[in-house]
């Protein structure tokens, strides 16, 4: 498992609402689709309004994500 910060906006109403966020996950394919849907969950945001510019693998040292302090904790 890796770290990844993922960049980007969804429509949130009329405006486009930026985000950066950071998760755990094995490939980058599977960070998209968690991004996906953890937008789609919370905000009840379609697959098609969220724009994903760019994911990026991250130490995981850099985050302070609670998810990804949890999962790299020793």
């Amino acid at each position: 498992m890796k770290a990844y910060r993922a960049k980007g906006n969804f429509r949130s109403g009329k405006h486009n609402q930026p985000f950066s966020v950071d998760i755990v996950a094995e490939d980058e394919e599977s960070a998209k689709h968690l991004i996906f849907s953890n937008f789609g969950s919370r905000h009840r945001v379609s697959r098609r309004f969220v724009n994903i510019e760019n994911i990026e693998e991250i130490n995981p040292s850099e985050s302070e994500a609670p998810v990804v302090k949890a999962h790299f904790s020793e």
